[in-house]
């Protein structure tokens, strides 16, 4: 998309905090929509919406609301058609789910998982089904992964109740759990993977659950902190270790076998991002300020470069492939947004 003709390759944003969420709306009427969530070390925290104006090519501030805690991830409902409420979900101690509208967002619903206490175990990620977005999935310290259902309700007057329940919550690890992402096999509703700080990448399926996969140990039981699952091809994933500097590519078929390892970051790795449009080409980002795009079509022959090389003013916290806009990637550090075309 070219704004009015002026191809900008760059749009930055700067927000009042440090920026470590971040997420590409996909509704089609909101194209340059993302939310982005601080990371302030206390408990008053925040989420802004902001969007790219056509008119001034700037990102403007569109709506900022209280956050307990850092956001450890937000994303907006995956519903590509626009058919559901305009839906964004939010992981920290619970994970919430806010309607948003033109002129504010409130909460929805808060979902607890532990009902008969006071005490939560904070989430550190969560995963939205894109086949069912009636589907989450959170990971939390307390080793388990949760699938929540979600019910979006008829509208009633004109308030459409969106609630939630548990599906299902099981022991994923033998030790915290730092992210889960369902996967797009075998109908894309019913199998998910998580990693965790035993160092081990597992996968699960709904219809089995009384047993897992582990597809990957790290060989020096590292713990895992991301997994990012191919965007075309459901046998490819991508992971990373805490502090580690490169990154893991491994196929499902060939498991606890790295098909690629992506190494060419001089400091530890932050982010993973596979292109929603091709199932060769992945982002990655680190604390050496590089946003680097890598070609893995020659797989299982070692990727020795990057194909393309952004270095940014700060170390990168995080990146997100838009996946109905191919062309642009956008990255955090410190206090800044940046969306890039690629």
């Amino acid at each position: 998309m070219s704004l009015h003709g002026k191809r900008k390759e760059i749009y930055k944003y700067e927000a009042p905090w440090t920026v470590y969420a971040m997420n590409w709306s996909v509704r089609p009427d909101k194209r340059f929509r993302l939310a982005l969530g601080s990371f302030v070390e206390e408990y008053n925290n925040k989420v802004q919406l902001v969007g790219l104006e056509e008119e001034s090519s700037e990102f403007v501030c569109r709506n900022t609301f209280d956050h307990p805690y850092p956001t450890t991830k937000l994303m907006w409902i995956p519903d590509t058609k626009g058919v559901y409420p305009d839906l964004l979900a939010t992981s920290g101690d619970y994970l919430r789910i806010w309607r948003v509208s033109d002129t504010d967002t409130r909460l929805e619903c808060l979902l607890n998982n532990n009902k008969n206490s006071d005490f939560c175990a904070p989430l550190t990620s969560f995963d939205w089904n894109e086949v069912d977005p009636n589907l989450l999935g959170t990971s939390s310290i307390d080793t388990t992964c949760t699938i929540w259902g979600l019910e979006t309700g008829q509208v009633l007057g004109r308030v459409n109740l969106v609630s939630g329940h548990v599906k299902t919550q099981l022991i994923a690890h033998d030790k915290e759990v730092y992210d889960i992402a369902f996967s797009r096999a075998g109908g894309g509703r019913d199998m998910f993977a998580s990693v965790g700080a035993d160092g081990s990448v597992r996968m699960f399926d709904l219809r089995h659950l009384e047993h897992s996969t582990i597809i990957y140990e790290d060989p020096q039981h590292h713990p895992l902190l991301r997994l990012c699952w191919n965007k075309q091809d459901p046998n490819y994933l991508a992971t990373m270790a805490m502090d580690g500097m490169e990154v893991v590519i491994l196929d499902v078929r060939v498991p606890c076998t790295p098909v690629a390892r992506l190494n060419n970051h001089r400091a530890c790795v932050n982010g993973i991002a596979w292109a929603p449009h091709s199932s060769c080409h992945i982002c990655t980002a680190a604390d050496d300020h590089q946003a680097l795009i890598w070609d893995i079509q020659q797989m299982p022959r070692a990727i020795e470069d990057p194909i393309l090389a952004y270095t940014a003013e700060g170390e990168i916290n995080n990146v997100q492939w838009a996946s109905t806009q191919p062309d642009w990637i956008s990255i955090c550090y410190n206090n800044c947004l940046e969306i890039l075309r690629v």
